[in-house]
């Protein structure tokens, strides 16, 4: 998935992940990296037809700097996360009633497992681009991205219950879902 930012916040978007040849390879189409998100190219029983039933996927996600892959869960596959160029802050935080949050710096050649279901991010906080690639235990493990599913719902979660989830005011939900 491409990550769009725009100001303080991202959008994942679906783009064109493959080009698929006849063998059970297949190549990455170029990648062009933005100034502020990271690019993703994943391979899922979508694009390969030959991943149905295998129970993986894959994906490679380059960061531009300071780019960020926000808040997201997949609730149908853990995550493996292995960085192949440049330097990574990233987490996730655990469930109710705990919610545990568990960051590191991560390094060329540094692996991290994020759970399944549990909500967690990729921050490349330096000024240089990153590449990662990320293994998933199914072949269709779904993303949900908090921030859009909150504040970007169509229709609308109502400001009065995002206001009191949040403990803020209903101007600052109306100026958040804005954003969406």
């Amino acid at each position: 998935m491409q990550c769009v930012s725009t100001g303080s916040h991202a959008r994942m978007q679906r783009m064109l992940w493959l080009q698929i040849s006849s063998s059970p390879a297949f190549t990455w189409l170029g990648t062009q990296l933005t100034s502020k998100a990271p690019l993703s190219h994943q391979s899922t029983f979508a694009q390969i037809a030959g991943l149905n039933t295998m129970g993986i996927s894959l994906a490679r996600i380059d960061y531009a700097p300071y780019g960020l892959n926000p808040p997201h869960t997949h609730p149908r596959a853990t995550e493996i996360l292995t960085v192949l160029e440049g330097s990574l802050y990233v987490g996730f935080v655990t469930s109710n009633p705990g919610n545990k949050l568990f960051t590191k710096v991560l390094n060329k050649g540094d692996v991290f497992v994020f759970p399944q279901g549990l909500i967690h991010f990729q921050f490349n906080y330096g000024t240089k681009n990153a590449v990662a690639l990320a293994a998933l235990s199914s072949q269709n493990p779904g993303v949900i991205t908090v921030a859009n599913a909150v504040f970007g719902s169509k229709p609308s979660i109502t400001d009065d219950i995002l206001a009191k989830a949040f403990q803020v005011d209903k101007m600052t939900v109306d100026r958040i879902q804005a954003q969406f």
